[in-house]
Parts: structure tokens; sequence; C-alpha cells
């Protein structure tokens, strides 16, 4: 009996540890994943504009390793965020149901 005291005192330990890192989780989570609003759609329409006319102008192979490495990163990210939608959407990690 003894050892299930102890396993709650340190199951209550760690939760009291883990409230600031989930606070400062939480700030970032309501910062980071809402959606665009009216308000960004400039913003991402001068990025989109950016990306055109570096691809055009060849100006992206002037980029420091650490910029094209983060850059891969987000490429990456956006690509799972795909794949993740699309099993959500389906409902189903092996294709549709027909």
């Amino acid at each position: 009996m003894s050892n299930i005291f102890k396993l709650f005192g340190t199951v209550k330990d760690t939760a009291k540890a883990a409230i600031p890192h989930l606070r400062l989780i939480q700030r970032y989570a309501l910062v980071e994943l809402v959606p665009p609003s009216p308000r960004d759609i400039p913003a991402i329409r001068y990025g989109i504009n950016k990306l055109i006319d570096s691809a055009k102008s060849g100006s992206f192979k002037q980029l420091t390793v650490k910029e094209a490495w983060l850059n891969t990163l987000v490429a990456v990210e956006i690509y799972c965020w795909f794949f993740i939608g699309e099993c959500i959407g389906k409902r189903n990690l092996i294709g549709y149901k027909v």
C-alpha cells in the first residue's frame, strides 16, 4: 500500500513541476496555432510574390546554409501537415473507403 502513496507523491510532484512548462506551451499555442486572419493576407501575398521573384531571379542561391536548412524544415513541416490533414479527412490511414 505504501508503494501506491509513493507513486501518488511522484505523480503529484511531476504535475507540479510540469505546470510552468504547460503554461509556456499554452502561451505559444494561442499565438502560433490560430488560423490566419484577413489582416494577414497582404503579408501572405507579399511572401508568395517574394518567393516567386526569388525563383525567377535565382537569388535563392545566395542563401546561407542555415537559412536554406530552415526553409527546408518549414517545407517538410508543411508537407507532413498536408498528409496528416488528408488522413484526418479520410478517417483512415490507408486509402479512401469506396
